[in-house]
């Protein structure tokens, strides 16, 4: 699913979700052998198959729901 990545003011990691209308922050991020694994505050676990430590935010990606 397409998400987007962002930060919020206080300068957590946040991710929007468009088709389900959903907005929620990032409580952790697990790297894991094909990428990186990000949970939000809501329990749903997003995989990413490609995410710098450096990456431009605002950005759309790519993402599967755990």
């Amino acid at each position: 699913m397409k998400v987007i990545l962002s930060r919020t003011s206080d300068g957590n990691l946040s991710v929007y979700v468009p088709k389900k209308d959903l907005e929620e922050v990032v409580v952790s991020n697990t790297d894991v052998p094909d990428g990186t694994v990000l949970t939000l505050a809501n329990g749903w676990e997003l995989a990413f198959s490609r995410l710098a430590n450096d990456i431009q935010l605002p950005q759309t990606l790519e993402a599967k729901k755990l």
